[in-house]
């Protein structure tokens, strides 16, 4: 069974911010998911639950969930990006959907990536 392991979160709020910069996403109803190089050999994952899905206990059950998404489906997802998971309200979470979401959003995120490289530092001066 593959871990989730320490090296693999994105904790930091400007990491969260370097991806949403890159402004390279995906959505379905079930989730929303933001990718970016990361120039490593492995993939960081970062979940983003806000205060309007509802008490600690549910975010916290939330996060939990798309965290163990992540990690049994990490052979599917390439490795050396950042990604940032934020759900979509819905009545009832389960496992199986953010599963089939994830390695299908981050498939699309990662192409549009490819398809459009990041400026280099000679461009964007």
């Amino acid at each position: 069974m593959p871990r989730f392991f320490l090296h693999e979160h994105i904790r930091r709020p400007q990491d969260f911010q370097a991806v949403y910069d890159r402004r390279r996403s995906a959505a379905d109803g079930t989730l929303v998911l933001y990718a970016k190089e990361n120039g490593l050999p492995h993939s960081r994952v970062g979940l983003s639950v806000s205060k309007k899905f509802g008490m600690a206990v549910v975010r916290n059950r939330i996060r939990r969930l798309m965290r163990e998404a992540y990690r049994l489906s990490k052979e599917e997802v390439p490795s050396g990006y950042d990604i940032v998971l934020i759900p979509r309200p819905l009545d009832e979470y389960s496992l199986e959907p953010f599963r089939h979401s994830l390695v299908k959003l981050a498939k699309q995120a990662i192409r549009k990536i490819e398809r459009d490289p990041p400026p280099t530092k000679e461009e964007s001066a």
